[in-house]
């Protein structure tokens, strides 16, 4: 008999999601006990006791990182997916939302601006300048640049002009970054997606101070705003089911009634009570804890219980990635776009062969 029986949540910082997460799993079922993840010894290829684990934090904890690998090699349901989300980052989620039929703002990927460690410029003979007009000329003013692999607002710039897109650039290090065209919207929402299924939209209002952010109503009413919710619905299944997240949060800017999508590699979201109110963090609590004790009953042991996205399911069976044309019936609940740079001053830090560029505050 299976020694994985417990569902458990590995964390971090936060207080109020993990307890109320295992409270309420216990209370809608004993077969699967809900508890805190607790390591004390990792060893290759050996099982963990635990048939599922939320992972709320491994992005931050390399050494989590592993374990969670080596649990889901031994047939523990990792969600999220370790292995995908060690591999996706922005700029292919926005490529792939494209194949996907979901609109996303004009992006741009650059190199890092400061040359990588243990690298010379032979590392880039295949890195010719920038074409920095052609580049503004396609995403415009005003734009933001932001790292291609990260999160919670760190390295945002917004910039009006070119140079205050090189003075930001000259700040950026060894990051990739995205260079992408400011959306102005009327609307603006985030979605929890749980399970692949369960949908939350959630009116957002990302200028307002963090504890204020929910604090928004949707302008959009009537038979607009529903036509609005039906969508962004759809595309929020759409993007979890194309990159396999089973938790995640979608952030769309809506403009002239179109949901753009911003931001949706948000694998361990923000879930606390203070931040997101109560009524959001029921939700979340409940979905979460209805997928964890589903995955727990449905997880074969010995075998790979991973969820993957519909990208990685079509290379393996060779085929190319589509837009959905339908999106299976669920119990979702839903808040029902030179050749060479402009001569600057000399970089003050070493850089890659693009051209120097010149940095504004967020």
């Amino acid at each position: 008999m299976s020694k994985q029986t417990k569902i458990g949540i590995l964390f971090g910082q936060e207080n109020t999601f993990p307890q109320a997460f295992v409270d309420r799993v216990n209370e809608k079922q004993s077969k699967f006990k809900a508890e805190f993840v607790s390591i004390d010894q990792v060893e290759q290829s050996v099982p963990t006791d635990y048939a599922v684990i939320i992972d709320r934090i491994s992005q931050d904890v390399p050494f989590y990182k592993a374990f969670l690998k080596n649990a889901a090699l031994t047939g523990t349901a990792v969600i999220n997916n370790p292995f995908w989300w060690s591999a996706d980052e922005k700029f292919f989620n926005n490529a792939l939302a494209v194949q996907l039929g979901v609109p996303v703002p004009k992006t741009i990927l650059l190199p890092s601006k400061e040359r990588p460690d243990d690298t010379t410029h032979n590392s880039f003979r295949n890195l010719n300048h920038m074409n920095w007009e052609g580049i503004f000329a396609h995403i415009g003013f005003p734009a933001f640049m932001k790292p291609h692999a990260g999160g919670g607002w760190k390295s945002v710039y917004k910039v009006d002009n070119p140079e205050q897109m090189f003075n930001a650039y000259d700040e950026t290090g060894q990051l990739v970054m995205l260079y992408q065209e400011a959306i102005d919207f009327t609307d603006y929402v985030r979605c929890y997606c749980i399970g692949g299924k369960d949908v939350l939209i959630m009116p957002y209002e990302p200028r307002n101070p963090h504890h204020l952010r929910y604090a928004s109503e949707l302008k959009a009413t009537g038979d607009a705003g529903k036509k609005l919710l039906d969508t962004i619905k759809d595309y929020v299944l759409k993007l979890n089911h194309g990159l396999g997240y089973d938790f995640n949060t979608v952030e769309f800017a809506v403009r002239d009634g179109i949901p753009i999508a911003i931001d949706f590699c948000n694998p361990a979201p923000d879930a606390d009570v203070h931040s997101v109110g109560q009524e959001n963090f029921d939700w979340v609590v409940e979905a979460a804890a209805n997928m964890a004790i589903e995955r727990a009953k449905t997880a074969q042991p010995g075998k790979v219980n991973l969820t993957w996205g519909t990208f990685v399911q079509g290379s393996v069976a060779n085929t190319t990635p589509a837009p959905e044309k339908e999106i299976p019936a669920t119990k979702a609940a839903v808040a029902d776009k030179a050749e060479k740079a402009p001569k600057t001053a000399p970089a003050k830090k070493e850089e890659t062969k693009e051209a120097n560029p010149k940095k504004a505050k967020k």
